[in-house]
């Protein structure tokens, strides 16, 4: 084997790999719960309301192009 090899294979030696059943650690967990957080109840109902909004906004404007929905008065 050649030095560049061994650097290599000491190199994913390097950092420890956990078992699949581990827990992982305390500060990770704790990112992990407030990007929870952050996303159930401050991006996505932001987002929610973005697309409702601009749903309604769609609508409104095809309304008033193209009249109300419904049949013609004749």
């Amino acid at each position: 084997m050649s030095k560049a090899d061994e650097e290599v294979m000491t190199q994913d030696q390097a950092q420890p790999v956990t078992a699949a059943g581990s827990s992982p650690s305390a500060p990770s967990r704790r990112r992990e719960l407030l990007a929870f957080l952050a996303l159930a109840f401050g991006i996505w109902p932001v987002v929610a309301v973005g697309v409702v909004g601009g749903y309604g906004f769609l609508v409104w404007m095809l309304q008033i192009v193209y009249g109300p929905p419904g049949p013609t008065g004749g």
